[in-house]
């Protein structure tokens, strides 16, 4: 964190990063060594490679929060949140609110060049990172790009359960397990058979992850995510669970549901209200059947896949740990 050199208080914020960063689970990085070790050795700049996939999720997360206007993050306040209240603390001029959120999205673009120099420089041969490099591209650019079409994506648009899900795809599940997935494969050499494989995997157990999360953000697991019970219905975030939902609703039910997700502010008795409406229409059932479906088809395809026996097992927990309704 050199480079925060210069900035007042720079450990206290260097501090605040780090503390971010430590709150996760480290899916991607954990995904990202999977692959590396599905054919090389154990390694040290392997692990130091993995791990700049935290440093993007870093990135991805602070900015996240500030556009969602998401106030909790992993249990504590947004770091949008804690650097508006620096910014009290120390007393300076204009909005705390504007200074953290505009404090968050830098720091977010340095973690973004951060995470690059942490791969660049892990250790591992120019050939391995030259070879990984054009998929860590379009794993970057295709996070952005889902963020975009999330943006764009409300409940009150009334998008397709299919347009949803792959926005979904693009946003989390792809960058949650195929593309880390792959982009250690591809660091440690895999062969174009091992690859497609793990694309498969990786794409099945994307959209469940991603699934299951759409699950929390309507009947809350604060404990699992470390967000507030129904925020997506607060937010009006048109989830995959909420277009489902509407799809599947009868017209009395749909309409109730569209007044709610037209007011002008949700009280709690709203929220607890929407999540009685959805319950009604199946929806809820369905998701969990889906994912089921994903990882048992995800499963099928580890088991005739030429990998090892530990790579498969490896695999065939991270499917569980990433679906799971306690993860």
């Amino acid at each position: 964190m050199r480079d925060l050199h210069g900035v007042p208080d720079a450990e206290h914020i260097a501090d605040l990063f780090a503390d971010f960063l430590a709150g996760g689970k480290y899916l991607r990085s954990m995904f990202t060594y999977i692959g590396w070790r599905s054919r090389a050795p154990s390694s040290d700049s392997a692990l130091r490679a993995a791990g700049s996939l935290e440093l993007l999720h870093g990135f991805a997360l602070m900015q996240d929060d500030v556009m969602d206007g998401s106030t909790i993050r992993r249990g504590k306040p947004a770091v949008h949140v804690r650097l508006a209240e620096w910014h009290r603390r120390r007393e300076l001029s204009g909005s705390p609110e504007r200074f953290g959120a505009s404090a968050a999205v830098v720091l977010g673009d340095l973690a973004l060049v951060w995470a690059e120099q942490m791969l660049r420089h892990s250790g591992l041969h120019s050939a391995a990172v030259d070879r990984a490099w054009p998929y860590y591209d379009q794993m970057r650019a295709e996070l952005a790009i889902g963020q975009l079409a999330d943006l764009v994506n409300d409940a009150r648009r009334v998008p397709s359960f299919e347009d949803v899900l792959a926005v979904a795809r693009r946003k989390s599940g792809n960058y949650t397990v195929r593309d880390p997935l792959v982009l250690g494969a591809l660091l440690a050499g895999c062969e174009s058979n091992v690859l497609d494989v793990f694309r498969v995997y990786g794409s099945l157990i994307g959209e469940a992850f991603q699934l299951r999360d759409d699950l929390f953000g309507i009947f809350g697991r604060p404990a699992v995510t470390g967000k507030p019970t129904g925020e997506d219905l607060r937010d009006r975030k048109a989830t995959t669970v909420v277009v489902l939902a509407r799809e599947l609703a009868s017209p009395h039910v749909r309409a109730h549901m569209d007044e709610l997700f037209a007011a002008a502010d949700l009280t709690d008795a709203d929220l607890a209200r929407s999540r009685e409406l959805i319950r009604t229409t199946s929806a809820e059932d369905q998701v969990e059947e889906l994912i089921t479906q994903r990882v048992a088809d995800a499963r099928r395809v580890l088991s005739t896949a030429a990998i090892d026996e530990t790579t498969r097992t490896a695999l065939s927990d991270m499917a569980m740990r990433c679906t799971d309704r306690d993860r």
